[in-house]
C-alpha cells in the first residue's frame, strides 16, 4: 500500500488486513509508542520505525496506509491507559465527583507520561473513532447520565473536563519537555523563574504578590494544587447544573 494513501478518512474506518506476516499491528504500535516516548513526535517516521522494528517499509504500509493513520494507532493505545470509571458499578456511579476526579488525574498523568501527545492533538478528530477512546467516552457518559446530566448535556459536561485536563497537562507536559531538555529539575526553574521574576514584574504590584506567593514552594506540589484547585471549580459549576431546581 502506498504511503499516500487516503481512501479512508481514519485508519479505523478502513477494514482491517489479514496478518501476512510475523510483523503485527500490534507490534508496530508497541514499538511506535516506544520511539515516540524516547525521542519525541519529529523522530517517527515510517523509515525509522521499520529500521527498529527490523522489517522493510513494505510491511508497515500493509497494516497502515501512512504516518497519519499510525499516529491515530498509538493515540488511541496511549487512551487504553486511562482509568475510566464503571457507571455499572455502584460505588462510581454512589460518587460520579470523585469517579470524575480519577478519570481527570489519570488523563492528565498519562498526558505528562507521553507529552509527545500535545505535538500531534490535531489527530484526534480522526482518532475519537478508535475503540479505546469510544469505551471511555461511552462509560463517561454513562457515569453522567447516573448522576442525572440529560446525554446530551452530559455530552457537554464531559467536553468541558475534558478542555480543562488537556489544556492543563499539555502546559505540564511542555513544562516537563523544556526541563529535560535543558537538563534542569522543577527546583531549578523555580528559582531561575523567581530570579527573573523579580525584575519582570517591577511596578505590577498584583503580580509581586502573586509571585511572593511562591517563594520558597515546591513546584510539584504547586503544579498539582493549581490543577486540583480547577478541577474542583469545574466540578463544582456541574454540581451546581445537576442542583439547579427543574
Amino acid at each position: 500500500m502506498a504511503a499516500s494513501d487516503r481512501s479512508f478518512p481514519s485508519v479505523w474506518a478502513r477494514p482491517r488486513r489479514k496478518e501476512r506476516s510475523s510483523l503485527t499491528r500490534e507490534q508496530i504500535v508497541t514499538q511506535a509508542i516506544q520511539l515516540l516516548d524516547t525521542e519525541g513526535s519529529d523522530a517517527l517516521s515510517m523509515r525509522r520505525l521499520a529500521a527498529r522494528l527490523e522489517a522493510g517499509a513494505t510491511s508497515l504500509y500493509w497494516h497502515v496506509a501512512n504516518r497519519d493513520e499510525l499516529i491515530e494507532l498509538v493515540i488511541d493505545e496511549v487512551y487504553g491507559e486511562l482509568e475510566v470509571p464503571d457507571p455499572d458499578n455502584p460505588d462510581d456511579a454512589a460518587d460520579w465527583r470523585a469517579a470524575t476526579r480519577r478519570f481527570a488525574h489519570s488523563m492528565r498523568a498519562t498526558t505528562v507520561r507521553h507529552p509527545w501527545l500535545v505535538s500531534v492533538l490535531d489527530h484526534l478528530v480522526a482518532a475519537y473513532l478508535g475503540p479505546n477512546l469510544t469505551r471511555g467516552t461511552e462509560q463517561m457518559l454513562g457515569l453522567f447520565e447516573a448522576a442525572g446530566f440529560a446525554l446530551a448535556e452530559a455530552e457537554r459536561a464531559l467536553n468541558t473536563l475534558s478542555a480543562y485536563v488537556l489544556g492543563m497537562a499539555i502546559s505540564e507536559a511542555a513544562w516537563h519537555s523544556w526541563l529535560a531538555r535543558h537538563g534542569q529539575t522543577p527546583e531549578d526553574w523555580a528559582a531561575n523563574a523567581m530570579r527573573v521574576a523579580d525584575e519582570a514584574t517591577e511596578g505590577y504590584e498584583r503580580l509581586r504578590q502573586v509571585v511572593a506567593l511562591y517563594e520558597g514552594a515546591d513546584p510539584l506540589k504547586a503544579v498539582d494544587e493549581d490543577f486540583d484547585y480547577g478541577l474542583d471549580r469545574v466540578l463544582d459549576g456541574l454540581q451546581a447544573r445537576l442542583d439547579q431546581p427543574g
